[in-house]
C-alpha cells in the first residue's frame, strides 16, 4: 500500500493528467504532459516557459516556471472527480423513473377499478357491500401508493443533501490556488480516502470500506450503498443463483434495451443450461420456447447452441468442446462481467476504480523505457540499471555487450529476484535526476544493497502491471556522468567521481578505486568502460 500511496502523491502534486486512462473526456481540457517527478511525489520545478531566454531574463524564467508548476489547475483535478457528480445525478434520474413508473402503474389500476365500481353501482349489479369493498381496496392501494412515494421522496431528499455536500467538497479546492497552500493537504488526503473507499467497494471489501466511510465522517462523499447492492448480486451470481440479477434486469429494462444489451439473455441462457445440467428436460424446452427462441433473430448463433446442447448432456458434451464451453462453470464467472459492465455503464461508473485512474497518471510521470526490462529482452536488447541508493547522480542504462551475457544477467536476475528480500536503504541522499527509479535489478551484489521495490512505484508488485501499459514520461532533462566505468558488483560510476573518492580514501586511482556506494575495492584493470547506447 505503501507504493501506492506513493504513485498517488505523485500524480496528485503535479500536473499530471488522467485522458489515457478516463473515457469520453475532452482532451483540450488536459495539460500537455506529465511533470517530472520524483518517486516520493517532490516535484523538480522545471517548467517549460512560453518566453525565450531573450525575452526575458532567466531568473524571471524559473520564477515563471515555478509558479506555473505549483499552480492548482481546477480543471484535471474535476475531471477525476467527474463521478463524484455523476452519480448521484444517475441515480436521482432512476429514483424519478421509478416513482414515475410507480404513479403510472398504480393510477391506472386505481382508475379502471373505480370506474368498474361506478358503472356496476349505477346499473344496480353491484351491492352496497360490494361497492364499499372496492371502495376500501382502492383506500389501500393508494395508502401502498403513498408508501413506496414516501421512499421515493427520502431517497431524492439523500440524493440531493448528497450532491450538496460533494459540489461544497469541491468548492473547497476552488478557494485553493497553489499546491503550497495549507488546505490542499487536507483536502487531497480526504479525496484519497474517498479513492479508497471506492477501491475497496469494487473490490468487495465491503466491511472495511463502511469502517473507513465512518471513521473519515464521509458517508456523503461516497456511494457505498450503490456498490453493496452491485456486489450482493455479484456473490449471487458466484453462488449460481440469477433471481437478483434477472430482478436487476427487470427494474432496468428500457435503459438495457436501448443499449442493446445482451445481459437478460445471457442470464436466461445459463438458466437453461442449468435445467440441462439437472436432467430437467421438460422445463427446459419450455424455458427455451418462452425466453430463448424469442431472441433467435438477435443472438442466432446462440439459439442454435442452445437447441443442439438438448441432445447432449453434462457427461455428453466433454467430446465436444462447443459444448462442454457451454456446460462450463467458467460462465458464472463471465456473468459476472457482464452484469458488472452493465452495471458500471448505466451509472456512468468508469471501468477501472478510480485509484487506478490517478495512479496511472502519477505513473505515466515516473515510467521510462528502462521499466519494465522484459519488453527489451524481446529487441535484443538488456539493460541493467542502477539504483540512485548506488549512485545518486545517475540514471543511466548499462548495455549488455553480448546476448551470451544477456542470457547470464537474466538468469542470474531471475534468482536474485527469488531469493533476495528487499532491505530499506540508510542513505538518504537523493539525485538532481528528474527520474531516479529505474529498474535496479544488477549483477551478483552485497545483501546490504536495498531492493528496487522498495523506491520506485513502477518496479513494486502491486503497481507492476498497472504500469505496463502507461505511456512513458516526458523528461526535459537527464543527467548523467561521462567516462563511466563498471564496477564488477554491477555499479557504475563516473572515473572522476571515482578518481576522486579513491584520492579520498588515500588509494592510488592508477592501481585501485572504491565503490561508493559498498565502499569494496577494486583493482583498476577490473573496469569495463560503459557506452551508452
Amino acid at each position: 500500500m505503501g507504493s501506492y500511496l506513493e504513485a498517488y502523491l505523485a500524480a496528485t502534486s503535479t500536473q499530471s493528467s488522467p485522458r489515457a486512462f478516463y473515457p469520453n473526456l475532452d482532451p483540450s481540457t488536459f495539460c500537455t504532459r506529465p511533470s517530472d517527478v520524483w518517486p516520493l511525489g517532490n516535484p523538480i520545478k522545471a517548467t517549460a516557459s512560453p518566453y525565450t531566454t531573450s525575452q526575458c531574463r532567466p531568473q524571471a524564467v524559473a520564477a515563471m516556471g515555478d509558479h506555473q508548476h505549483s499552480t492548482i489547475k481546477h480543471q484535471d483535478h474535476v475531471l477525476l472527480d467527474q463521478p463524484l457528480l455523476r452519480l448521484p445525478y444517475e441515480l436521482l434520474r432512476n429514483n424519478f423513473r421509478a416513482a414515475h413508473f410507480t404513479v403510472e402503474k398504480e393510477s391506472t389500476s386505481i382508475k379502471a377499478l373505480l370506474k368498474d365500481t361506478a358503472t356496476a353501482s349505477v346499473n344496480g349489479r353491484a351491492s352496497p357491500d360490494q361497492v364499499l369493498q372496492n371502495l376500501n381496496a382502492m383506500i389501500a392501494k393508494m395508502r401502498g401508493v403513498k408508501r413506496k412515494l414516501t421512499t421515493y421522496a427520502d431517497e431524492e431528499a439523500r440524493l440531493y443533501h448528497q450532491t450538496e455536500a460533494r459540489i461544497a467538497h469541491l468548492g473547497e479546492l476552488y478557494g485553493m490556488h497553489s499546491f503550497d497552500d495549507v488546505k490542499y493537504e487536507t483536502w487531497s488526503r480526504k479525496r484519497l480516502d474517498r479513492l479508497l473507499v471506492d477501491y475497496l467497494l469494487r473490490q468487495g471489501y465491503n466491511d472495511s470500506a463502511h469502517a473507513l466511510t465512518a471513521e473519515k465522517n464521509m458517508e456523503d462523499l461516497v456511494d457505498v450503498q450503490t456498490f453493496v447492492s452491485m456486489s450482493r448480486i455479484q456473490e449471487s451470481l458466484r453462488g449460481g443463483s440469477v433471481a437478483e440479477a434477472l430482478a436487476w434486469c427487470q427494474d432496468n429494462k428500457k435503459e438495457l434495451r436501448k443499449k442493446d444489451s445482451s445481459l437478460e439473455f445471457m442470464l436466461r441462457f445459463q438458466q437453461y443450461v442449468e435445467l440441462l445440467r439437472s436432467h430437467k428436460y421438460l422445463e427446459a424446452i419450455a424455458h427455451l420456447k418462452k425466453y430463448i427462441v424469442p431472441y433467435k433473430s438477435v443472438y442466432p448463433d446462440q439459439c442454435r447452441k442452445a437447441f443442439g446442447l438438448l441432445a447432449y448432456s453434462d457427461a455428453d458434451a466433454a467430446a465436444n468442446t462447443t459444448y462442454a464451453a457451454l456446460y462450463s462453470l467458467d460462465r458464472w464467472t463471465n456473468l459476472v462481467d457482464i452484469f458488472t459492465n452493465n452495471h458500471n455503464e448505466l451509472l456512468a461508473l468508469p471501468r477501472l476504480p478510480l485509484l487506478h485512474i490517478a495512479l496511472s497518471s502519477g505513473l505515466s510521470a515516473l515510467k521510462t523505457p528502462a521499466c519494465h526490462s522484459s519488453s527489451a529482452v524481446a529487441s535484443f536488447t538488456t539493460t541493467i540499471p542502477f539504483s540512485p541508493e548506488q549512485y545518486p547522480e545517475t540514471n543511466a542504462g548499462i548495455p549488455l555487450s553480448s546476448s551470451n551475457e544477456a542470457q547470464h544477467w537474466r538468469q542470474s536476475q531471475q534468482q536474485q529476484d527469488h531469493d533476495m528480500q528487499p532491505e530499506p536503504s540508510g542513505d538518504g541522499a537523493r539525485s538532481q535526476n528528474p527520474h531516479p527509479h529505474h529498474h535496479h535489478h544488477q549483477q551478483a551484489r552485497p545483501a546490504a544493497i536495498s531492493s528496487p521495490a522498495a523506491s520506485c512505484p513502477i518496479c513494486s508488485t502491486e503497481l507492476n502491471d498497472l504500469a505496463r501499459n502507461v505511456p512513458y514520461a516526458h523528461h526535459t532533462k537527464s543527467h548523467v556522468d561521462t567516462d563511466l566505468l563498471l564496477l564488477p558488483n554491477g555499479n557504475a560510476f563516473g572515473k572522476d567521481r571515482l578518481e576522486d573518492y579513491a584520492r579520498k580514501s588515500g588509494l592510488e586511482p592508477e592501481v585501485e578505486v572504491k565503490d561508493l556506494k559498498t565502499g569494496a575495492t577494486y583493482h583498476a584493470e577490473e573496469l569495463k568502460k560503459v557506452y551508452i547506447t
